[in-house]
Order: structure tokens, then C-alpha cells, then sequence
């Protein structure tokens, strides 16, 4: 392929069964491009229109080339594997393993592409998923492979987890004054369709791309002031204090290394405090602050717009073990 070839491609697609790699695939195929996806055997099969399905585990370190790649011609990869949970063994098994055995069946087969969906978090790692992912971005920027590394913000089922609760007329929850955090949130369609052009343009080739969605970063404070205001009635807040949540954490981190199960929820509870705390826009390495104007837009749906859809019953979050996020 060279930078003027815009004939459709052949394209791998891992982790097709996510909101975000449904939404991937679909812009895929809308461009025009031949997609197969290789997913997970499940006792109901995933249908993707226009895309062709083919059963595997990314996790099986041949799956890829055995049963995804099959000895045939592909253009690209397009990868939007993410850990189900965040905590370390998966973090490591999917985020950096699955990633790596892909990489290599990519390598292996002559695929010149490599689209990554990683997240704009790695910026600054305090997590093991956040470590899992930067150890395969290395991997994947020193392959050799053209490669694309896209980071993009919050996503909308990430900051719709209140819709419902604010809706029965409870108050909205926010840690300490609401302002401690801001992002530009990305909705699925627009994201599937940035990812997707990754494969045509050149701007984007060997680039790590971070990415928002349109308008002004919006922090936890103004998106319960939009809930009320789209509810008609007066805010209602209760104040988490960071404080709590470092408790937490502390409490979790000492009793997790004599009780093996409570290690998994510290980090889940570590989790929770980075996103409680941390901004999801480019942080400005000479300053160490987030930089919304630094941070890209694309697309056109609005976080306050899918709000209004969840709260007339147009929209569902699949939310599931991504909650936390």
C-alpha cells in the first residue's frame, strides 16, 4: 500500500465484540474495507453485517494465525483487545500478551499494518493496565510494521453510569468539588470511524494519536448539572472526599497480601481513585498539567446528547465489567 492507494483493504479485526470494536467493524465495512473478525466460540454467535466471523481465542498464542489469518492475504490489523477487568493478570494476559502473540502472526504473515486502540491513560502509568498497554505500544513501534496507536478519552458508557440513578431522584455522586477532572468524551460510531481511517492516511501512520470527541472538556460537576437540567430539577450533589477513596485503597493494598482475593479488588479500588483524580486529555509533559486545547476532537456526537437518548429509552450503555472505567 503507499500513502495514494485507496483501494478497500483486507482487515483482521480483534476484539470485534466490544462497544467500541462493534463499532469499529461497522465503520470498516461502511469505508468499504473486507473485515473478518476473529472472536470468542459463545453459545450465541455474534453477527456483524457486512463482515465475516471466524472463532478463536486471542488469548491461544497460535489462534491468530490458525484460525483468524488461515494462510490467506491481509492488509491490516486492527486490534481493540482490552483487559475485561484492569487487574494485573489479565492486564498482562490481553492488553500486552494477546497483543504481542498478534503482533507476531501479523509479522509472520506480511501484514504491513498494525491499528492499536490503546487509551489516553497510559500517558501517565500508575496501573498494571496502563503498564501492560505501554509495554506492547513499545513493541509494536519498534516492529518494524507500520503502525497506529490510537488514545482516545472517556467513553460515554464510562460517564453514563448516574443517568439512571439521578433519574429516580437520587443526588449525583462526584468526588470533591466536581472539578478535579475533565475529558472530552468520544462516542462509539465517531471513534470506530477514526479508527478505521487509520488505514488511508498517511498523518496517521507510525503516529500515537490521542483523541477526543467535539466541543469543550467537560468536568464531573457539568455533566450533573446537564442530567438535572435536562431532568427539569434542581442539583442534588453528594461529595465523595478523595480521602475516602485513599482509605480505601490503603485498607484493600494491606489486607490483599494476606488474603489473595482482596489484591484484585485494591487494584480495582486503585483504578477508581486514578479515574476519580486523573483527566483523560493530553497531559503536557513540560508542565504536568492536562491540556484540553492539546487534546484532538473528532466526530460530532455529544456526551449530553446520549444523555438525552438514555433518558427517553433511544439508548442502552452496555456497561458490564467495564463499570469501573
Amino acid at each position: 500500500m503507499t500513502a495514494t492507494d485507496k483501494r478497500p483493504h483486507r482487515v483482521l479485526v480483534l476484539g470485534a465484540t466490544g462497544t467500541i470494536g462493534r463499532a469499529t467493524v461497522r465503520a470498516l465495512v461502511a469505508q468499504g474495507h473486507e473485515v473478518v473478525c476473529l472472536v470468542r466460540h459463545r453459545a450465541s454467535s455474534p453477527v456483524f453485517d457486512g463482515a465475516e466471523v471466524r472463532f478463536g481465542e486471542v488469548t491461544d498464542g497460535g489462534s491468530v494465525t490458525r484460525d483468524g489469518i488461515r494462510g490467506e492475504r491481509f492488509d491490516a490489523v486492527v486490534s481493540c483487545l482490552a483487559s475485561r477487568t484492569g487487574v494485573a493478570k489479565d492486564a498482562w494476559a490481553v492488553d500486552h500478551r494477546a497483543n504481542l502473540d498478534a503482533l507476531a502472526a501479523a509479522q509472520a504473515a506480511g501484514i504491513e499494518h498494525f491499528v492499536l486502540l490503546s487509551a489516553i491513560c497510559v500517558q501517565k502509568p500508575l496501573l498494571a493496565f496502563q503498564h501492560a498497554k505501554l509495554a506492547f505500544e513499545v513493541a509494536l513501534m519498534t516492529s518494524g510494521l507500520r503502525w497506529s496507536i490510537v488514545r482516545p478519552t472517556a467513553f460515554f458508557k464510562s460517564l453514563s453510569g448516574q443517568v439512571e440513578r439521578v433519574a429516580k431522584g437520587k443526588p449525583y455522586l462526584m468526588f470533591g468539588d466536581g472539578m478535579l477532572t475533565a475529558c472530552k468524551p468520544i462516542g462509539d460510531d465517531d471513534l470506530g470511524a477514526f479508527i478505521a481511517g487509520c488505514l488511508d492516511d498517511p498523518a496517521r501512520w507510525d503516529r500515537i494519536l490521542p483523541i477526543g470527541g467535539p466541543g469543550e472538556a467537560i468536568t464531573p460537576k457539568a455533566q450533573g448539572e446537564a442530567l438535572f437540567a435536562m431532568l427539569g430539577r434542581t442539583p442534588r450533589y453528594s461529595r465523595v472526599p478523595v480521602a475516602l477513596l485513599d482509605t480505601i485503597v490503603t485498607v484493600l493494598g494491606t489486607l490483599g497480601r494476606v488474603v489473595p482475593g482482596l489484591a484484585a479488588k485494591a487494584e480495582l479500588a486503585r483504578i477508581g481513585r486514578y479515574y476519580a483524580t486523573e483527566s483523560m486529555l493530553v497531559l503536557d509533559p513540560a508542565t504536568g498539567r492536562y491540556d484540553a486545547d492539546a487534546t484532538p476532537s473528532t466526530g460530532t456526537a455529544t456526551l449530553f446528547a446520549h444523555y438525552a437518548r438514555l433518558l427517553a429509552g433511544e439508548a442502552v450503555d452496555e456497561r458490564g465489567d467495564h463499570a469501573v472505567f
